[in-house]
């Protein structure tokens, strides 16, 4: 999104000379969307950012995905995953397809690899634990109930704050594309209109540029080839955080849950009032503690529906999430609902919600537009009972074991 920002020292025209104090050229990197047509941001390195002295193969986490099918909607608890501790190399594919990759991993106390995404953006909520992510753009903060928006090929690592009374647990939602905020809240020049439920105010971004030292410094890329995602190690001749200034609308940035506004209405509102974010084919979402529908006869909860186009995944984060009352979700559920498959309220939570005036709630919700597959981490801690929750039976006419209607 076209948000202007510029940190440290930069030259006062671009692609003009820049040195520093003994005269030595600062190296310019123009670093920029969809060939030079879209946003862009303008970085001044002390080293050449192209000197590589070694690639090789990074075998990458296991990317494997199982298809759907038989079909039917799923429970995954993500708080049962077992992950290293590196945010990066140690995250686990839960859930995706050729648009979108979501991920898990619960970070230890040390700082990740260096990392590039170098297939899409990455949009990544922490659910808890805070810390820093160092980016060539510089340093920017995370708190539980942020989301990191990290644009694609950029440089960084994730660095846990010492001694944070919980880990940073990770959901990383990685594009095949960019992201950014729904089009219908930005004006033609990019700025986010009055009626969207955040603003410029609410994006924290890097604040000044960081500078390390070092050589052969390794990075690890994940790129795409015919043969599908793989990943590269590259070795820098000098270490990529050299950047002593940038400027430009390209760089990431953090937007807490907390400084959303949720869109409320007199009858239940549809799940795009609580969209955040889209990428191609998919879109992100997040359900927060607000004030429910005010009509006398309104039902808070949603109504049963087919998204006919869309397979919904919810990851709860906080608070009691009234639909789902009954069916064994809780902090750190994931929930898939697909396409072909009409899904909502567990039928005890309807009567349960009427006359209730406010929900102290929190999920992260992705649409997507293609079909999701389940990743070996999602296989790993499936809730095999979950779809038969709203008949009260299991596939067998007998007791599903955990769940009830009543």
């Amino acid at each position: 999104m076209a948000h202007y920002r510029r940190i440290g020292e930069v030259p006062p025209k671009r692609h003009t000379q820049h040195r520093d104090a003994d005269g030595r050229l600062y190296y310019e990197e123009l670093m920029g969307e969809e060939g030079f047509s879209s946003d862009s941001s303008l970085l001044y390195h002390r080293g050449v950012p192209s000197a590589i002295v070694a690639s090789e193969v990074w075998a990458l986490p296991d990317q494997t995905r199982t298809p759907n099918h038989p079909l039917k909607p799923r429970h995954l608890r993500l708080h049962d995953l077992e992950t290293g501790g590196d945010a990066v190399t140690d995250r686990r594919l839960v859930l995706g397809n050729g648009d979108v990759r979501l991920s898990y991993v619960v970070a230890g106390p040390e700082p990740s690899a260096y990392y590039r995404n170098a297939i899409g953006d990455e949009c990544v909520y922490v659910e808890s634990g805070t810390g820093v992510v160092e980016t060539v753009f510089g340093v920017v903060g995370y708190r539980a109930g942020d989301y990191v928006v990290i644009p694609r090929a950029t440089t960084h690592r994730w660095v846990p704050a010492p001694g944070s009374p919980e880990p940073s647990r990770l959901y990383a939602i990685e594009a095949n594309s960019h992201v950014a905020p729904p089009k219908r809240y930005l004006s033609r020049y990019g700025q986010l209109l009055e009626h969207a439920p955040y603003c410029e105010r609410d994006l924290y971004g890097p604040t000044q540029p960081v500078t390390m030292d070092g050589a052969d410094v390794d990075v690890l890329v994940k790129h795409r080839t015919s043969a599908g995602i793989v990943g590269t190690r590259l070795t820098y001749a000098t270490h990529p955080f050299d950047v002593v200034g940038w400027d430009g609308c390209l760089y990431p940035y953090t937007l807490n849950i907390e400084d959303y506004m949720p869109i409320t209405g007199k009858v239940h509102q549809p799940p795009p009032v609580h969209q955040v974010f889209e990428g191609r084919n998919f879109v992100v979402c997040n359900f927060l503690p607000r004030k429910v529908d005010y009509h006398p006869l309104a039902i808070p909860v949603p109504y049963y529906h087919s998204n006919v186009d869309s397979d919904e995944v919810m990851f709860y984060v906080g608070g009691d999430y009234e639909a789902r009352k009954g069916s064994g979700i809780g902090l750190g559920s994931i929930s898939l609902h697909p396409g072909g498959q009409a899904h909502g309220p567990q039928p005890s939570a309807i009567e349960a919600s009427l006359g209730v005036e406010y929900f102290e709630e929190s999920a992260v919700m992705v649409d997507t537009f293609a079909p999701l597959e389940l990743g070996e981490g999602g296989l790993a801690v499936e809730d095999a009972a979950y779809a038969w929750s709203w008949s009260g039976r299991g596939p067998d006419g007998g007791d599903p074991g955990v769940f009830s209607n009543s």
